[in-house]
């Protein structure tokens, strides 16, 4: 099965990587447009555009004029272990073998606003770019006109390429906005977690978030083909709760 997951606006250049293998990311051509066009906005108008403050904005503006299509392990890293938010935390990437490593490049790709699609081990270079931003490149209102079905595409071509006949959507309603549901050859599951507060089950977005990362990691430890062992899911307390949901819509209920 193939995973799609978000970026996370947290990021980690900072930390040791302990790892060489690395990959490209295929769409540097479209990044480089969108790069162009947020070179020309200085840092308040970034900030506006994004709903940021004036030190983000001025953070990636200084990001925008120094990205540069030359990518390598000196000023780039891997984009599984660039991203730090909660996704990633339950992920943990930085813990996995090379062999899961490996399996994860073929088998989870990371939607972006800058990039469009990423495998874990793509290189990639600091950033902020969500993709609900209001962006205008040319006649595209925002980024998901810009990036039109080419994201999709890329999904279709990665679902055939891992052998897998389905597609696991653990990204937030945001980025897997950007696919195109229609043009998809491949049935989606959707997992869904949940937390019992007050007697009834609630998605708490801190939780829901850090969930999607642990089942990301457990289909990858696991190297689970069918949707009908994820329900085996049970890191950090969660349960699959076979009243909620539906076939395409697997819930995992915990309580606290």
């Amino acid at each position: 099965m193939l995973i799609v997951i978000s970026p996370a606006k947290s990021l980690d250049f900072e930390s040791p990587v302990r790892i060489s293998n690395h990959s490209m990311p295929e769409m540097l051509n479209e990044s480089h447009v969108l790069i162009e066009k947020l070179q020309k906005l200085t840092p308040r108008k970034i900030s506006q555009l994004m709903g940021i403050s004036e030190k983000l904005g001025k953070l990636n503006y200084e990001r925008f004029q120094t990205w540069q299509p030359e990518f390598s392990l000196e000023n780039a890293r891997q984009s599984v272990l660039a991203f730090s938010g909660d996704v990633y935390q339950g992920l943990n990437a930085t813990t996995l073998s090379e062999a899961q490593l490996e399996y994860a490049q073929n088998h989870l790709r990371i939607l972006s606003g800058l990039y469009g699609i990423l495998k874990p081990l793509d290189l990639m270079l600091p950033y902020r770019l969500e993709m609900g931003t209001k962006l205008t490149v040319g006649r595209k209102k925002n980024l998901y006109e810009f990036w039109g079905n080419k994201i999709t595409d890329k999904v279709n071509s990665a679902v055939t390429e891992s052998g897998s006949e389905y597609l696991i959507n653990l990204a937030s309603n945001e980025y897997f906005k950007s696919i195109n549901l229609k043009k998809i050859k491949a049935p989606v599951i959707t997992p869904e977690f949940k937390e019992l507060k007050n007697g009834s089950y609630k998605i708490v977005s801190f939780f829901a978030k850090k969930a999607r990362g642990l089942m990301s990691r457990f289909i990858i430890e696991n190297e689970i083909s069918d949707p009908e062992n994820l329900k085996a899911f049970d890191y950090e307390g969660y349960n699959f709760n076979p009243r909620l949901g539906s076939e395409n819509k697997l819930v995992f209920t915990r309580e606290n």
